[in-house]
């Protein structure tokens, strides 16, 4: 049961109660008695416990003994409330290994989702013991050893997702035993060997990943009928579907390395690909857009206003104050079709709070952004989310919602993506919810102290800011190679922190298609990080994604402001005008690198001086005036893990992962 559906159950009890009032206290508690939810069997309910108990997580779930185990968070059970049949605990913290001998307790569980946790160690052998297991999510963990070959012995599973781990050894071929098999995601592991063709067996297989691994040999044939992305990444994997790379008899029987000059031909085949899949996908898009937005501002006309003040702006212009306060309160009344047109829309989870909750939700204002004003909500039950009110938006709504969930299915893949978890649109007023992250943005950490260098000052060391650029990289990279979108506003305000260093995430995603061109809505994109090739700065491309991308490098290595070395758009002026990137180079022309690197950076990391050299060359690279000489953001995110000492092992480049969203 969900939290939303125990919301309703006890709505459903307090009316109860309240027509139950005149009765005598004794009928009055049977009558509740008989509408509360049975309990699992205490074997489960005890097994659940231990679980929490046994595996180390970093923020309590509120599992609370007083209520129903079926209404604890994640936890749902059969109709009956007989037994638990799913268990989904995604993003919460968990960090270390499961705690063994607890799961395989919950006999009757079909669904196990523990993705984008901390997870440690081998497969959970546990879950080896789920005989009605139907989907196992257990991406966006660091496991590590081999895919089991006992995952055979599950009968039922259709959904095995294991991405984004650091599992190494062959793909077992035992897998293909999995008769029932609908989806099979491996991307983004250590795994090596060939592709056994006993998958190739598997008739209702309809979604296959085992892209950036070290798998080589030839594609069974049988695997032929998935898209060349479920293979990228395997440089000694040959044979169709990757058209560009038939075997040759050698590699069919052994291994053989691709000669340099194959590797340049092919990635610039690929990169004239996707830049001429992406100029058909605008075009369609605007065709699209054209064709539709007289439907979509007629509907938008039709809207009711929404209550408690997402009406149009007064005299004051905004929804709160600076200062906090509720977010409105003007009309409290609403008719039930008004409301289920103007409602809050949830992705991917729900949330016990709705739009009423939201907006009398006590508010401040976090920043205001060329896309709108994003605002700290902290509601009555206690959760504080993000809302960002949009302004001059341009998309009707049908538009409005494939782009937004689209870059919530992205981001609900990588943790170096703010998850964004819901949306408001009606005609006056349209509002995104997403995560709040407490410790505030790399801009802030590196340039809200810079007019201070006193003894107190803490400045951000060479680590920290290397773990920034990484995690920047792989957020982009992953947007790029997974769902094919472009950023579009890609700068130090836009990352926000985590305590682990290696989860800073970035925010304002995949927006810029919803706003007219750039010419409508001056400087709103980030003043110094856009690419010169950028007429309209509402376009962008992969390709200017990488050129920002190479500006917050080399905001990172000097400490400056991008903004402030912001030339003007012709091209002119003086040399205090001097973007950051030609201003990096003129020093560096003048042989004066060591120059260019933070004050701050070279006091606390001199140590690490070629560690910085070599990330402002990849961030001069990023930042090359022609956007083909430019690297991509996937060799981006290798490069900096050699920077970093992590090598390059497909595992760590998280930003290559696509795993499934339970």
């Amino acid at each position: 049961m969900s939290i939303h559906d125990h919301d309703r159950k006890m709505a459903a009890h307090r009316l109860l109660a309240a027509l139950l009032l005149p009765l005598p206290p004794l009928l009055l508690l049977l009558a509740l008695s008989s509408s509360v939810a049975a309990d699992p069997p205490p074997q489960e309910v005890s097994a659940l416990q231990a679980f929490l108990s046994g595996t180390p997580h970093l923020r309590p779930l509120g599992w609370n003994a007083s209520l129903p185990a079926c209404a604890w968070t994640g936890v749902r059970c059969d109709a009956a409330n007989a037994t638990v049949t799913e268990l989904r605990l995604p993003g919460i913290g968990l960090a270390g290994a499961v705690a063994p001998g607890t799961l395989s307790r919950l006999q009757g569980l079909r669904v196990l989702s523990l993705r984008d946790n901390r997870l440690l160690g081998p497969v959970p052998r546990d879950v080896l013991d789920l005989p009605r297991l139907r989907a196992l999510y257990l991406q966006g963990n660091l496991l590590t050893g081999a895919i089991p070959a006992g995952v055979s012995a599950l009968a039922a599973l259709q959904h095995l997702a294991l991405s984004r781990n650091h599992l190494s050894g062959a793909v077992p071929p035992e897998l293909g035993a999995l008769a029932g098999l609908r989806s099979l995601r491996l991307d983004a592991n250590r795994l090596s060997g060939p592709l056994p063709p006993t998958l190739g067996g598997l008739a209702g297989l309809d979604e296959l990943n085992v892209s950036f691994n070290d798998l080589d040999g030839s594609i069974p044939a049988s695997l032929a009928r998935f898209p060349p992305g479920a293979f990228a990444g395997n440089a000694r994997l040959c044979g169709a579907p990757l058209l560009d790379r038939p075997c040759t008899p050698a590699e069919k029987h052994g291994r053989r390395r691709l000669s340099g000059a194959a590797v340049v031909a092919v990635a610039v085949g690929a990169g004239a690909a996707a830049l001429l899949a992406l100029a058909v996908l605008v075009a369609l898009c605007l065709a699209r857009l054209r064709g539709s937005s007289g439907d979509g501002a007629k509907a938008a006309a039709g809207s009711t206003p929404p209550t408690r003040g997402l009406t149009p702006s007064t005299a004051s212009g905004e929804m709160m104050g600076a200062g906090g306060g509720d977010f409105t309160s003007s009309s409290k009344e609403m008719g039930l079709a008004a409301a289920e047109r103007t409602r809050l829309v949830f992705l991917g989870r729900h949330y016990s709070f709705d739009l009423e909750d939201l907006l009398r939700a006590s508010a401040e204002v976090l920043g205001k952004g060329g896309t709108g004003t994003s605002y700290k909500a902290t509601l009555e039950e206690g959760t504080t989310v993000v809302v960002k009110r949009l302004r001059d938006v341009a998309a009707p709504r049908r538009e409005f919602a494939a782009c937004v969930e689209a870059a919530a299915t992205a981001a609900g893949e990588h943790r170096n993506l703010v998850p964004l978890r819901g949306y408001y649109y009606s005609k006056d007023e349209k509002l995104l919810v997403l995560d709040y992250l407490p410790a505030g943005s790399l801009s802030a950490r590196l340039h809200a102290l810079a007019g201070s260098r006193g003894a107190g000052r803490t400045p951000m060391d060479w680590d920290a800011r290397l773990r920034a650029a990484l995690c920047a990289a792989r957020g982009v990279a992953h947007l790029h190679t997974a769902r094919g979108l472009a950023h579009g506003n890609v700068k130090s305000s836009n990352l926000l922190l985590r305590v682990d260093p290696d989860a800073a995430a970035l925010s304002d995603y995949c927006l810029h298609q919803l706003f007219p061109p750039a010419p409508a809505r001056p400087g709103a994109v980030g003043a110094g990080y856009r690419a010169p090739e950028l007429a309209d700065a509402r376009r962008p491309t992969l390709r200017s994604d990488v050129y920002a991308l190479g500006v917050l490098f080399l905001e990172l290595l000097t400490g400056r402001s991008p903004a402030h070395h912001a030339a003007p758009l012709d091209g002119g002026g003086d040399a205090a005008q001097l973007d950051l990137p030609r201003w990096v180079q003129s020093v560096v022309r003048e042989e004066w690198t060591a120059e260019v690197f933070d004050a701050d950076l070279v006091r606390t990391g001199g140590a690490a001086e070629e560690e910085m050299v070599a990330l402002l060359q990849l961030a001069m690279a990023c930042v090359a005036t022609e956007p083909d000489a430019r690297p991509d953001a996937p060799h981006v995110v290798r490069m900096v893990q050699e920077v970093a000492g992590e090598g390059t092992s497909p595992a760590s480049e998280e930003e290559r992962s696509r795993g499934p969203t339970p």
